[in-house]
Formats: C-alpha cells, structure tokens, sequence
C-alpha cells in the first residue's frame, strides 16, 4: 500500500530504526534521531542493493516516486543506479578540477609557488587570476573562446588599465600553456588576442623636483595622523628610494642593522638581481622606532587585515591624496626621480653610483657575504649625504636650487 504525506509526517522515532513501504521498491527509513531517508531497493544481476534518494521533506513524496522512476528507467536500460551515481560524482570532481579558476590555482601552486618564486610573483598571479575569475573561473578550460576572454580585458582597457591588461592576457596564456601540457586543454586562445589590446601607455611618475616643495612634503608627513604603520613608510621611502613594491614588501630578516645594510633578494626585485641598499643613521633610527610595531611580523609594513601580507600597493599614494598632494604632484613611486633629479643636481656624486642606488640596469649583485660591487663606498656616503640634505629641507634650510632641466622618471 502506497504512503501519504499526512501518514509521512505522523511518523515517530521509534528506539531502534524502521521502514515503512511505499511501492515499487521505494521506501522510507525512519531513525531514532528523528530523520527520514528515502531509500530505493533494487536488483541487478541477481545481487539486492539499494540507493539513496535523499531526505524527508527536502525530499517530498512526489519527488522521491521521480527518482525512484528515473532509477528504474536506468534498470531497464541495464545500468546499475549506484553505479551510475557514483560515476557522476566522480565526473562532477574532474571537471571542476578542469575549469579554468581550477588549472589556473593548480599552475600557480605547482609552477610558481612549488618552483619557489617570490611572493611578489605569486600576489600578482593571484590578483590577475581574481580578474579573470568572474568572466572564466567556472568555465571548462577546454572551452573557453578568445572572445570570453578579450571581455575582460576591454573591460580594464575601458578603466584606463593597458599595461594591466597586457599582463593579465599573458597570464591567461600561460594557464591555458599549462592545460595543453596536463592534457586539459588542446590550444592557447589568449595566444590570438596579442593584436586585440591596445599598447600601453608610458607612465612618467609624477614627482616633486623642487627642494622647498620637498620640504614641504616631508613636514606633512611628519605631521600625518592615520596609520602609524604608513606614516613610518611614507617617512622611510625618501631616503632608500626604492621602487614602492620593494618598499612594501620589506621583510626584517633582510635587515642587517650592524652592518648598515638591506639586502633585497633577486625575486623582489625588477631586474631579477639582488640589489643592496646602504642604510644612513636616519634610516637605522626609523627601524628602531617601528621595530616595536611590527618587529615580530614578518614584514615592515604589513596589511593592517592580516600580517601575513605587505600593505596594499595603494596605501601611501592615498595617504599623499588625504594630506592634499594630487597625482599630478606626487606619487610614491616618482620619490625614486625626485631623488634622481636632486643628487644628479647637486654634482657630489657620479651618475653610474646614482643608477646604481636607483637598480637601473646592472645591480650590485651580493657575492658571498657582503661583496657590494662598484661604486659601494660612494653610495653608501651618497646615503648618509641625502638623509642629512633631506633633514635639512624638513627643517626649512635655506638651500641654493641648480636650475637644471630635469624629467620625472618612468621605470
């Protein structure tokens, strides 16, 4: 006799588990817990079996008897149900597995993070893989279209965000490379869309040139009341002039204080060298004074969500937009041409240990323990010179401009 929905939910827990027959094999399990579980007993090949179909009332009668159809209809075909089942299941894991979000973690937790690249290269392949991720994270990888992929793209072109989307296109390329080489994929359709993208533009850094105007800026900084955290950034960017990610990604146990020293690996750095940054007092005095903030983080300067991660590369500049200074005027990164602009101007020191201090092409690559290459000992008294010349322009020190043309540099 077949069950009802009013006899279903009169039944109660009972001590030990029972069953009660609707027909056709399917029946429902009630156990001393108080759930129900449909449950569909069937024969093939001679061996009883049964199959679960979920639970009451997630399940109702209605759809319980569709299953118990479709299971039967799979019978008759002479597929076994839990086999079938079990068969989807696994499907389902292969192919998420298969899309494109999925190979792309897998590329960069086997080719990147498993090959020991820095953690600058796998914070840029995760945010490149974060902007493709709501276009093509859910899609299979072997079926994605050069056109879902230029979407977007255009859409960071459209922000004004060329160079960005250049790099996310050869990301992509090189997700869809590692599907042909784990047999995921058959072809590379970011491969086609070189030609489809607009070239970047060249950015020059908007920097600050005049000494006064310097001083102006190291004064507001000083007297900036957010994040102590950015504050001792924005205070020791001036005097070691290295490019804004460097900065952000300064961990302490690249620090030797005794020795008047950062060392930063090859990985953090453009040129893919090591590159060595003598320290001036100034420099050793702001450590001093942010060592009991973060000294027990692995970074200088760590996110104010969690110390596992730098601060966002936005951080200072916005921190420059709140004391008044507007991009046309200042950027974190245009601190390296206003450094370029003021030692060149001042005639104490050759242009080679300028570029050198600056990692423009050859680095001072550390042979050894503390082989610092040429121009070390001029760069490390150009340091302790800068910090002073800058002490001076923050105390409002009378200081003679060379009115020398100068740009703002684009590295």
């Amino acid at each position: 006799m077949s069950l009802k929905d009013a006899e279903i939910r009169a039944f109660r827990p009972r001590d030990a588990s029972y069953k009660k027959a609707d027909e056709k094999g399917l029946y429902l399990e009630i156990n001393p817990n108080g759930s129900k579980y449909w449950r569909l007993k069937y024969r093939f090949n001679g061996r009883e079996k049964k199959l679960a179909l979920g639970t009451y009332p997630e399940v109702g009668l209605a759809a319980a008897r569709a299953k118990r159809d479709a299971a039967r209809a799979q019978l008759t075909g002479g597929q076994d149900p839990s086999f079938q089942r079990k068969r989807e299941k696994v499907m389902a894991q292969i192919s998420a597995g298969n899309t494109f979000g999925g190979v792309a973690d897998e590329f960069i937790a086997t080719k990147l993070q498993g090959e020991g690249k820095s953690d600058a290269t796998l914070v840029k392949a995760r945010w490149f893989l974060d902007l493709l991720r709501p276009a093509l994270g859910e899609r299979p990888i072997s079926e994605i279209e050069p056109s879902e992929i230029l979407a977007p793209l255009k859409t960071l072109e459209r922000k004004g965000h060329r160079e960005t989307a250049r790099r996310v296109r050869a990301f992509a390329s090189r997700v869809f490379r590692y599907g042909v080489a784990t047999d995921r994929c058959k072809a590379d359709p970011a491969a086609l869309l070189q030609g489809a993208l607009m070239a970047p533009k060249v950015t020059h850094h908007a920097a600050i040139l005049e000494p006064l105007k310097l001083g102006e800026l190291l004064r507001a900084v000083d007297s900036y009341t957010g994040s102590p955290i950015t504050k001792f950034a924005m205070q020791l960017a001036p005097h070691v002039f290295v490019r804004p990610g460097e900065l952000r990604h300064a961990e302490w146990g690249e620090f030797d204080r005794k020795g008047a020293i950062w060392l930063i690996p090859a990985g953090k750095m453009k040129q893919r060298r090591p590159h060595s940054v003598p320290l001036s007092r100034q420099v050793l005095e702001l450590l001093d004074e942010l060592e009991p903030l973060t000294g027990a983080a692995r970074y200088l300067f760590p996110s104010m969500q969690t110390l596992q991660r730098p601060m966002s590369e936005n951080t200072m500049n916005a921190a420059f937009r709140r004391m008044g200074f507007t991009r046309t005027e200042l950027t974190a990164h245009g601190l390296r041409a206003t450094a370029s602009t003021l030692l060149n101007e001042s005639g104490k020191w050759s242009p080679d240990a300028i570029e050198r201090a600056l990692a423009h092409g050859e680095s001072d690559a550390v042979r050894g323990a503390y082989h610092r290459g040429q121009h070390w000992q001029e760069r490390v008294k150009m340091a302790q010179w800068w910090s002073d010349h800058l002490d001076a322009l923050r105390s409002g020190a009378e200081i003679i401009e060379l009115h020398v043309p100068a740009r703002a540099g684009n590295d």
